[in-house]
């Protein structure tokens, strides 16, 4: 590893005041789950400082006002799955957070690394994306709100300026009718990188006929996204096996259609188609 300074850094003003100071040249450490390991390369750029963000406490908290959920960017995984709130409210959300790595990286990795560090294989951005989340970026000079979905350019790549620090996300609290799921296929068991996940809400009104639906999968398209062509196949439809085998199909059609055909694509094809049915399944 090369050489850097480092800076730990008690508030959100003395952490925008130096990313201010270093712009591109500075590294945010929340968990360290991902930089410490990216710093090891070789042939990764040094950055000059990295901002250790880890001891600002009004980063890592979790609330509820007025029928929304606001996540802190310190908030880690076990503190996401251990929520209260998030098992009532967002349990899509639980359960990725639950299947991400080891116990280990569970307690230290922090939800607002696995946003910012844009990795196709993250298991919390299909979850939020799905569910409405929106995010605050804020520098030294003002403060911004965009859609999560609109962040990521490509992956390891956001739309951040390099002195922005996310300091906020929230969405709307699902419904009571509002059920949902998420799943994730990996190479083992435990401890495993997904290969590729699906996040699934479906509402229904009370003659059983789907009222909203939101798909995303995961590590199957260049940026997250709600697949919405597969989607209105199943608003206004009461649930069955075949219609959940024809919205999983068109996801799998719109994901080749957007990476185009490679050597994954004959096992990614209807793997995903799978996934989707199954993810809907649970849903229900």
């Amino acid at each position: 590893m090369k050489p850097f300074e480092y800076k730990a850094v008690h508030s959100v003003e003395e952490a925008v005041s130096v990313l201010a100071e270093y712009g591109s040249d500075a590294r945010i450490l929340a968990g360290g789950t991902d930089l410490l390991i990216e710093l090891r390369k070789q042939n990764v750029k040094t950055p000059k400082v990295v901002i250790d963000i880890s001891f600002i406490k009004e980063l890592r908290s979790i609330e509820s006002p007025n029928g929304t959920i606001v996540l802190r960017p310190l908030v880690t995984h076990s503190e996401i799955v251990t929520s209260k709130v998030i098992q009532q409210y967002a349990s899509l959300l639980m359960s990725a957070a639950s299947v991400i790595g080891s116990p280990q990286i569970r307690n230290k990795g922090t939800v607002g690394g696995n946003i910012m560090n844009a990795a196709t294989c993250a298991d919390t951005v299909p979850p939020l994306i799905a569910l409405g989340a929106k995010i605050t970026l804020r520098s030294k000079a003002n403060s911004r709100q965009i859609d999560l979905s609109d962040l990521f350019v490509k992956p390891y790549q956001t739309k951040a300026q390099a002195e922005e620090l996310l300091t906020e996300i929230n969405f709307l609290k699902l419904s009571p009718n509002a059920k949902s799921s998420f799943i994730k296929l990996g190479r083992r068991n435990a401890l495993a990188i997904s290969r590729l996940s699906v996040a699934a809400i479906l509402t229904q009104d009370k003659n059983g006929k789907i009222t909203d639906a939101r798909i995303v999968p995961g590590a199957a398209l260049p940026v997250w996204r709600r697949v919405t062509e597969a989607e209105k196949l199943l608003i206004g439809e009461k649930p069955s096996k075949e219609l959940f085998v024809t919205a999983g199909q068109k996801v799998s059609e719109v994901m080749i259609s957007h990476t185009g055909r490679r050597w994954s694509t004959e096992y990614k094809e209807p793997v995903i188609a799978v996934l989707v049915r199954r993810a809907l399944e649970a849903c229900l």
